[in-house]
C-alpha cells in the first residue's frame, strides 16, 4: 500500500458544536430538564472533542482506524475526523545527522576512521509509520552500514593502487555520489528521501597514521626530487647549447662533463651551493 492524502473537515464548526453541547448540559441543569439530557451532552461533547487535532508547517498526520490506514494529512491547519482515529504525528522537515566516527578497513586492507554526514526527511509517511520500526533509528543503522560499505570499496589512497582514480581522500565526489545513491537504495523501504550525504571525517586508524603520514612525506619528497633534476637537466642541457651555439668557449668531454657534474650539484643541492673561485686555468 501507498501513502495517500486525507482531506478532512475544518475545526472550526465542530468546535461550535461541542460549545453547544456544553451549553445544552448547563441549560439542562440550570432548568432541571431530564437528567439524561446532561450527561448525552456530556459524551457527545466528549467524543466530538477527540476529534480536534492541528498539524503544523511541514508536519503530518498519520490516520488509523482500529488497524486500518485511513490516509495521511500534510495540509497544516486545525482539523476535525473520526474520533476513533488514532493519530500519529511524523515530523517532513529535513533533518541533519552524522555518524559516529567508525574503524573500517579500506580496499586495501588499511585500518581507517571515517563518519558520514547525512540530511534526509520523510517522503513517504505510510512507509515511515508501518514499513520498519523507528525510522530514525532505522536511518542510523543503515548510515552505519552504508559508510562500512562504501569504505570497503574504495582504497584510503593510491600508494599501493596506481590503477585506482577513484580515492576515498582524492575523489570526494565520485565518493559521496555513491554513498548517497547507496543510502537512498537502502531508505527507499522507510520512505526516507536523502538530501544530500557526504564524508564527514577521513583519516588514517591511529596505529597507522604515524607511519602512513611519514610515507606521504616520502611520496613527497622523491616527487619533489624528481622535478627538480628534470628541471635540473633541462637547465644544463641549455646551457651546453648556448655555449656552443655562441661559440662563448670550446669545451672538450672531459670540461663538459665536468661542468655539467658541477651545475648538477648546484642545482639539486638542498642547500645554498657555496662557490669557489679559480684564479688560474680551466684545467686548475
Amino acid at each position: 500500500m501507498e501513502e495517500r492524502i486525507n482531506n478532512p473537515i475544518s475545526g472550526y464548526p465542530m468546535l461550535l458544536l461541542v460549545l453547544a453541547a456544553i451549553g445544552g448540559a448547563v441549560y439542562a441543569g440550570i432548568n432541571m430538564l431530564n437528567p439524561i439530557f446532561i450527561p448525552l451532552c456530556a459524551i457527545i461533547g466528549i467524543l466530538i472533542a477527540k476529534g480536534f487535532f492541528f498539524v503544523n508547517p511541514n508536519d503530518s498526520k498519520v490516520l488509523v482506524l482500529f488497524g486500518e490506514y485511513k490516509g495521511t494529512v500534510k495540509k497544516n491547519g486545525f482539523f476535525w475526523t473520526n474520533p476513533f482515529y488514532a493519530k500519529q504525528g511524523i515530523s517532513l522537515r529535513a533533518r541533519n545527522f552524522e555518524s559516529e566516527k567508525i574503524k573500517v578497513n579500506d580496499l586495501l586492507g588499511n585500518p581507517i576512521l571515517i563518519s558520514a554526514i547525512l540530511v534526509w526527511r520523510v517522503k513517504n509517511t505510510y512507509k515511515a509509520a508501518f514499513e520498519v520500526d523507528y525510522y530514525e533509528s532505522f536511518v542510523k543503522i543503515q548510515a552505519d552500514a552504508a559508510v562500512r560499505k562504501l569504505a570497503g570499496s574504495y582504497p584510503y589512497d593510491n600508494f599501493d593502487d596506481e590503477q585506482s582514480d577513484i580515492t576515498l581522500r582524492s575523489g570526494m565526489q565520485e565518493v559521496n555520489e555513491a554513498m548517497e545513491n547507496e543510502l537512498s537504495e537502502r531508505l527507499a523501504i522507510s520512505g526516507i528521501e536523502v538530501l544530500e550525504a557526504r564524508i564527514g571525517y577521513l583519516a588514517y586508524a591511529p596505529e597507522i597514521a604515524s607511519a602512513m603520514l611519514k610515507r606521504q612525506q616520502a611520496e613527497a619528497i622523491v616527487a619533489a626530487r624528481f622535478k627538480i633534476v628534470e628541471g635540473a637537466v633541462g637547465m644544463v642541457e641549455i646551457a651546453l647549447d648556448e655555449l656552443s651555439k655562441k661559440q662563448v668557449i670550446d669545451l672538450d668531454e672531459q670540461q663538459k662533463a665536468t661542468m655539467v657534474n658541477n651545475l648538477m650539484v648546484v642545482l639539486c643541492s638542498d642547500k645554498e651551493a657555496t662557490p669557489v673561485i679559480n684564479s688560474g686555468t680551466l684545467h686548475q
